[in-house]
């Protein structure tokens, strides 16, 4: 369908589904915005409302059983992630869904075989977005040999803040609604691996420091997702990964990452700003990023132009969504059992 209209219908409308893809596939020229489904009729309504959605369906099911419409964005948390993938792909709609992939590793490989299964259909997982204004100049360097062999990388992510004790407890708190999901663990090593590749092999301590929270009915339930986790990664490149991802250090950055090498480095701060040293500076600088390699966020547009035959998905197609569900997986094993822990299937 090069030229012709496409139909979208929306399952799951969260936060980044408003702010980010209804507006977005509605910017596109021939693209239609027909339906919604969200966790009520009602919410579902009132997305409808604001965005001018003609159709509000009382389930998924209907979006998936509507043969008029082509694709579907999928906003759901990560537990609904691979079951609607599945069904999708089964009616043979495309698939835009939010990250993370799945709730597991095993759902994404089901996804992945499924999207082999359809090579006629488009799937694509909503990429991480914190570093898309920088990646390809990182990717750049790196290959060019500006910091020579890669030796290391040290990461931090934190919130910056001390342990809330009040905050209520979250979807992402949830293992069932979730999955292994921890914190913003898998957006973080989902832009390493466009830099310089997947790890092998990883071993992790974590920590819940707040152990319990209430949820919307009022009452105290235990929280089983770490809030603190420290990783230590082989990478397939040969360089060595140290991780640390925190909701509960307080005064700490809140990003923080290094990329060391044989002749230099580089850094990526808080606010996102790329700095780089060679051997022979005498301090690091600031790096200034070509205007042709700041791609930024084109997640929508990039979607409708692989539906319509233009382009390739690359932020993200489904076998990096695989890599970092495995890296996730490896991880929550890794602190479970205080081994060292492969990456993928072995």
């Amino acid at each position: 369908m090069p030229n012709g209209k496409i139909r979208v219908g929306i399952i799951g409308a969260g936060a980044n589904t408003r702010l980010r893809h209804i507006p977005g596939l509605k910017a596109q020229k021939g693209v239609e915005v027909v339906a919604v489904a969200n966790r009520t009729r009602e919410s579902g309504q009132r997305v409808a409302s604001e965005f001018d959605i003609p159709t509000v369906c009382d389930d998924w099911q209907q979006i998936i059983d509507d043969d008029t419409i082509d694709a579907v964005c999928i906003g759901t948390w990560p537990y609904m992630h691979c079951t609607l993938t599945l069904a999708a792909l089964d009616a043979g709609k495309h698939v835009l869904v939010e990250a993370r992939m799945a709730a597991t590793a095993d759902e994404a490989h089901d996804m992945l075989d499924a999207a082999k299964s359809n090579p006629d259909l488009v799937t694509q997982i909503v990429p991480a977005p914190h570093t898309l204004e920088l990646d390809r100049h990182i990717i750049d360097l790196i290959s060019d040999g500006f910091i020579g062999d890669p030796v290391a990388v040290d990461m931090r992510v934190t919130t910056g803040k001390l342990a809330d004790y009040d905050a209520p407890k979250h979807w992402r708190h949830d293992p069932h609604l979730s999955g292994n999901n921890i914190l913003t663990m898998g957006i973080f090593y989902e832009a390493m691996m466009r830099w310089l590749g997947p790890a092998t092999h990883v071993a992790a301590m974590a920590r819940t420091v707040v152990k319990s929270r209430l949820d919307e009915e009022g009452r105290r339930v235990a929280i089983q997702i770490p809030d603190h986790v420290d990783i230590l990664a082989d990478l397939a490149i040969g360089a060595q990964a140290r991780m640390n991802f925190s909701a509960v250090s307080g005064f700490a950055p809140t990003e923080d990452t290094w990329i060391f090498g044989t002749e230099g480095a580089l850094r990526i701060d808080a606010k996102r700003v790329l700095y780089g040293g060679k051997r022979g500076d005498p301090e690091l600088r600031a790096v200034d990023i070509p205007k042709e390699t700041r791609i930024g966020w084109r997640v929508e547009e990039e979607f409708i132009n692989a539906v319509r035959g233009l382009e390739q998905v690359t932020r993200t197609n489904f076998y990096d969504g695989v890599a970092y569900m495995e890296f996730t997986d490896a991880v929550n094993k890794a602190f479970k059992t205080g081994a060292t822990v492969p990456v993928g299937r072995v």
